[in-house]
């Protein structure tokens, strides 16, 4: 049982992120899509060493961001705006322009992004508990 008489954090109702967390959030969502965008760019000119790079500072923004929020929700909102702006970027237009071309580098890109990006919210901190890092209950 749990001294502070607050419950376990499970056992807590959900509560809306304070209006600094979510700008950060929001910032967060919009540099991952800027970091799509770049990414896209990078990986079709310098096939190799830009598919790296790309795939490189799409991991370093996600984990940068679960570390600097200390939770996984700082993870989720860049990769939430890379797939938003990848998906965005994969349509193609009625004059027949698109970003995506059909070859291996492509697929790569998004495919390796989104392994990327499970990896960085998974390995991101999760919610700890307030109070004593000693055994919970005692």
């Amino acid at each position: 049982m749990s001294t502070s008489g607050r419950g376990s954090m499970l056992a807590q109702p959900l509560r809306p992120p304070s209006a600094g967390r979510a700008v950060a959030l929001a910032g967060l969502f919009v540099l991952g899509a800027v970091v799509a965008l770049a990414g896209t760019l990078v990986q079709a000119a310098w096939f190799p060493g830009g598919l790296l790079l790309a795939l490189a500072g799409a991991a370093g923004l996600f984990l940068g961001g679960a570390y600097a929020l200390r939770s996984r929700a700082g993870a989720v909102a860049p990769v939430a705006g890379w797939i938003v702006a990848v998906m965005l970027l994969t349509a193609g237009r009625p004059e027949g322009d698109f970003m995506f071309g059909a070859g291996a580098g492509s697929y790569l890109f998004l495919l390796g992004g989104m392994a990327v990006a499970v990896i960085c919210a998974t390995l991101g901190p999760g919610r700890q508990p307030d109070g004593s890092p000693a055994r919970l209950g005692k």
